[in-house]
């Protein structure tokens, strides 16, 4: 029995037909111990459903265990962990570590469309102020599937990394990884962390210019 409807299937068939511009590559990397991955299954088999509706989509599975090579090219450091490339394979560092279901599953169909044009969905000023940072930066954004706030914050990290090669931004599931939350001091959501440092953090999905400037606030301080 498929996960998505009929009714999902017929829309997201139109919305691909219509915006779709290019091929986007689905790296999936996964691992068959169901004790330390249990959300694994069920994220392979939406992406594989998802990947059934439109032919530009293509479906790239990884086992985390054995497939050293390819995880340390993405840096891929827990499963279940999805990557979106573009036709021409390069890594924008776009990262969902868990499944993208409820609000999430949104985010995911928004970032492939926003992946298959090629170009994100900010303010060409924001772009200029992102393509010349020098310094690395990683966003996390934690987040749960029932946060109607959650996809924006997730879209606005992953659209800073589709605007710098010096961005990471990743979607962590608050729920599947709680000891990353307990480490990260996650009492509410969209909390967005930079850099992997628990003292470096803001809580909410905030507008475009705020959300860049708090990130890059916080990564100099």
């Amino acid at each position: 029995m498929g996960i998505l409807s009929d009714k999902d299937i017929a829309y997201l068939k139109d919305l691909f037909g219509k915006e779709l511009k290019r091929k986007v590559k689905i790296v999936f990397f996964k691992t068959e111990d169901k004790t330390r991955c249990q959300y694994c299954e069920i994220t392979e088999q939406v992406l594989e459903e998802l990947v059934s509706v439109d032919p530009k989509l293509e479906l790239e599975i990884h086992d985390f265990d054995s497939d050293k090579e390819a995880v340390e090219k993405y840096q891929v450091e827990m499963v279940p962990a999805t990557i979106l490339l573009p036709e021409d394979g390069k890594d924008y560092g776009i990262r969902f570590y868990g499944v993208p279901s409820g609000h999430e599953f949104g985010t995911l169909i928004q970032d492939i469309i926003t992946v298959s044009e090629g170009k994100p969905q900010l303010s060409e000023e924001s772009i200029q102020k992102l393509q010349s940072l020098e310094e690395p930066i990683r966003i996390s954004v934690f987040v749960t599937p029932t946060c109607p706030y959650c996809p924006r914050a997730v879209l606005m990290a992953h659209n800073m990394a589709m605007a710098s090669d010096k961005i990471i931004g990743e979607m962590i599931e608050a729920n599947e990884y709680w000891e990353l939350s307990e480490k990260f001091g996650v009492s509410s959501v969209p909390h967005i962390v930079v850099n992997r440092d628990p003292s470096k953090f803001f809580v909410g999905a905030y507008p475009e210019k705020e959300f860049i400037n708090e990130v890059l606030r916080l990564a100099k301080g």
